[in-house]
């Protein structure tokens, strides 16, 4: 897979973006390995939930009663080994560590399924070596001070309750770089996507109308250089053609709140959204009312609704922080950069930026003032203005 050739022929030269051409690509090796790991770790998650329900696999809660498979730690494992072979001074903010696998006796497991997607050249891989991979990720590995840090985000998989329902559930490994407060790049990869409508490419950009559709996706965003998709490839030795079927994603262009499609967090309900004082909320897309708004069917996890709207399937998410719920890093990093590549914007409910160095030691929290409002960047003045004049009576 050529990344590094795209990045440079196609991301870039096609964008009138004010970022220097330098600061663009800066991390270009950066993003060819996250989109390979990403696309390691996506054909882990197949894998494995192939034997989640055949009896060879297992299905265990964490403390928090979120549902954890050998999928999650296989997947930062993986990452985690491959990233820190490139780039061992950087970093990783991610989810997992190796207590709970130890205590569950999930060793063996995880490293079955590492080893069969680490790259060559890995073969004296230890438990030990996955073991310490995981907790390289993991709550206290590093202290990042008050100082401006370069890091990776990882979310292992978004959307686990997902990945256990079945096909039709999507779920996100999602892989972010920050650097100095700014996300740079960011790797979004969703095995059980189906794509549903064609998107500008960049074979149409070369005269090429080729185009190869199918399920799953990998989402590439790059400052400056816009957002970009193509076909996950699910099965190895699939062509060098079929792998550079890359795809420019844009947000939708509607640009009337009424008139948009909206996804919410499956925790949360309508009526806690401060949107339901001005308008009712119906999933059925066929008769919308004059004082209706389309409620587009809940995924689980929050990157998924962030893939939604980069892709330009809904036109909003929208999320109400709750009193009782820490929101971390790496459920927003990842899908803020690709839906700002795509033409929208994110912010929370006052209008400012998510600050993902606000958790100064960790970098593992983030503080969104009332909530989390992703837009097409048309309707996003208008949703502001909404929640302002309306949260006082939500």
């Amino acid at each position: 897979m050529d990344v590094l050739h795209h990045t440079r022929r196609f991301f870039c030269p096609h964008l009138s973006s004010p970022t220097p051409l330098r600061r663009r690509l800066f991390a270009v090796r950066e993003l060819e390995a996250a989109v390979d790991v990403v696309e390691r770790a996506c054909r882990l998650c197949i894998d494995v939930k192939k034997s989640l329900f055949s009896g060879e696999g297992r299905i265990l809660e964490k403390n928090d009663h979120t549902p954890v498979t050998v999928a999650d730690f296989g997947v930062q494992a993986l990452v985690s080994l491959e990233l820190g072979k490139f780039f061992p001074s950087i970093p990783l903010v991610a989810e997992e560590d190796s207590a709970f696998l130890r205590e569950n006796n999930l060793v063996n497991s995880v490293f079955s399924a590492v080893t069969d997607k680490a790259s060559s050249g890995d073969e004296s891989l230890t438990h030990d070596d996955i073991l310490e991979a995981i907790d390289r990720g993991g709550k206290g590995s590093f202290d990042f001070g008050t100082k401006p840090a370069t890091y990776w985000v990882l979310d292992p998989i978004d959307g686990t309750k997902g990945f256990l329902k079945g096909t039709e559930a999507l779920y996100v490994v999602g892989l972010a770089l920050v650097v100095e407060g700014e996300i740079v790049l960011g790797v979004m990869g969703c095995p059980n996507w189906q794509e549903n409508k064609p998107l500008k490419s960049t074979a149409e950009v070369q005269g090429n109308n080729n185009i190869v559709a199918g399920s799953g996706i990998i989402m590439v965003a790059h400052v400056g250089c816009g957002t970009w998709a193509k076909k996950l490839s699910s099965v190895r030795g699939t062509s060098a053609k079929t792998l550079k079927s890359w795809t420019r994603c844009f947000v939708d262009s509607r640009c009337l709140v009424h008139e948009a499609r909206f996804c919410i967090s499956d925790s949360q309900t309508w009526e806690s959204i401060p949107l339901s004082a001005l308008f009712n909320a119906t999933t059925d897309a066929v008769s919308v009312g004059d004082k209706e708004v389309l409620l587009l069917p809940t995924f689980c996890g929050s990157l998924c609704k962030y893939l939604m709207v980069a892709s330009g399937r809904a036109s909003i998410f929208i999320a109400r922080a709750k009193a009782q719920t820490t929101i971390k890093a790496w459920d927003h990093a990842v899908g803020v950069i690709c839906v700002h590549e795509a033409g929208g914007k994110v912010a929370d409910w006052n209008g400012s930026q998510l600050d993902f160095g606000a958790d100064q030691v960790g970098r593992r929290i983030i503080y969104p003032s009332g909530g989390v409002l992703v837009t097409n960047g048309s309707v996003h003045d208008a949703i502001l203005e909404m929640i302002t004049s309306t949260s006082s009576i939500v």
